[in-house]
């Protein structure tokens, strides 16, 4: 039984939506930030970014403490307004491939995850837990939903159709080309419908944002030790989520760079890859693997097609089956000399969202030896890992859709 509750979200005016939204911050280059923070006095990055305006870079507990003035001064100047009812909130955005993505803004349970109805298939960092539990109690908002998925439902398919054709409250356009659209559900037939049908789902799935849940439980844990007078409908004891269904996920890969072959020549780390793969020298013309246990390569110029000898390694759980573990268990890790890939500086990840000629440009750069692309991973492979109690490796999955900060903020 999944707890989802509406939730009294702090927003932008209308006027002002399409210039407060903004990507994450990490997502801009130095350039892209600088002039948003120039020349929009309104983008949500003043609020992340609050030592821009004494031209300082400021960090940790001090940093905090600014976030929470800069996002202060945005709700007393009436750039953020908090509704007065709780809501559900249906997000839509059209990209500029004219997929759509349509889910539902909401409060999720830390308790649900703690107790694993909202599963995890992927690690957490606890030195990045703690860091992001420190940051929200300070500023005491969330700004960024986690992304959850869940099994298509008719009945709240039937209720975001319905509210769909009505006017958005807001419809804004990004530089991206991607079209965003947010309607409010306050009523209270429609919240009990929708409150019902995840009460019946017996599990959701965490698609994006395991640091961010994780840290709210650490947060919830914190409050609720200062709280002589918990009850446990307090907002930290909950998260904000956007939950997609899953025929509206997309699922991309993330391709590897390795910056040197670990002391080996070409020819060498080649026949060491013979043993476990059939490989096939593709010269200069971009190959881009088409099934699971087939992979891409770009090496001294050239591509190659590796296909894994299945006669020769055996999948024992399902977490084997994924290819980015695979490509760890048999190269990166026994060959390249990879073994943590969170910390191990010669290897970074590129999403597969990307032509595979970024891949090339960096290792023609000379900034990288050696690259590998896969297939994405299935929303079924994700659930079975999730269920099976095991974990991806790092940046295993790009998912879409991504929302921007600033639209919906959820309130501690």
């Amino acid at each position: 039984m999944a707890v989802i509750k509406p939730f009294r979200a702090v927003k932008p005016t209308r006027d002002k939506v399409s210039l407060v939204a903004s990507r994450s911050y990490q997502s801009y280059t130095q350039a892209e930030r600088e002039a948003r923070l120039d020349y929009n006095p309104f983008s949500f990055l003043h609020i992340v970014n609050p030592g821009y305006k004494y031209d300082k870079e400021i960090s940790g507990a001090g940093r905090y403490q600014l976030v929470k003035n800069r996002y202060s001064e945005f709700k007393e100047d009436g750039v953020f307004v908090q509704d007065k009812k709780p809501s559900f909130y249906i997000y839509k955005i059209v990209d500029r491939d004219q997929q759509t993505f349509n889910g539902i803004v909401a409060a999720a349970s830390v308790e649900d995850y703690q107790n694993d109805v909202i599963k995890k298939h992927e690690d957490t960092i606890a030195s990045r837990e703690i860091v992001f539990k420190d940051y929200l109690k300070t500023v005491g908002f969330n700004a960024e939903p986690v992304l959850l998925t869940y099994p298509d439902n008719k009945a709240i398919s039937s209720i975001m159709a319905e509210i769909q054709e009505q006017r958005s409250e807001f419809e804004f356009t990004t530089t991206y080309r991607d079209t965003h659209y947010l309607w409010q559900i306050d009523s209270e037939a429609h919240t009990n419908t929708i409150t019902e049908a995840f009460a019946a789902m017996e599990t959701l799935y965490i698609a994006d944002g395991h640091h961010r849940s994780s840290s709210s439980l650490l947060l919830c844990k914190d409050l609720k030790a200062e709280n002589k007078r918990h009850k446990g409908d307090e907002t930290y004891n909950y998260f904000m989520s956007f939950l997609i269904p899953e025929s509206e996920l997309r699922i991309h890969e993330f391709n590897r760079l390795v910056k040197d072959l670990n002391g080996l020549t070409k020819e060498e780390f080649l026949i060491k890859l013979d043993t476990l793969f059939r490989i096939e020298n593709r010269g200069i013309m971009p190959y881009k693997p088409s099934k699971a246990h087939h992979f891409s390569m770009y090496l001294d110029g050239e591509f190659y097609s590796m296909y894994l000898r299945k006669t020769n390694y055996k999948f024992k759980t399902s977490l084997e089956e994924l290819d980015a573990q695979l490509l760890y268990q048999t190269i990166l890790k026994p060959i390249l000399g990879i073994t943590d890939l969170r910390s191990d500086k010669r290897i970074d990840y590129l999403s597969g969202k990307k032509d595979i000629i970024n891949l090339k440009s960096k290792i023609d750069s000379s900034e990288f030896t050696v690259g590998f692309g896969m297939v994405p991973a299935t929303i079924e492979q994700m659930k079975h890992i999730a269920d099976d109690g095991l974990k991806m490796p790092p940046k295993s999955t790009y998912i879409e859709p991504k929302l921007r900060s600033g639209v919906t903020i959820y309130e501690f």
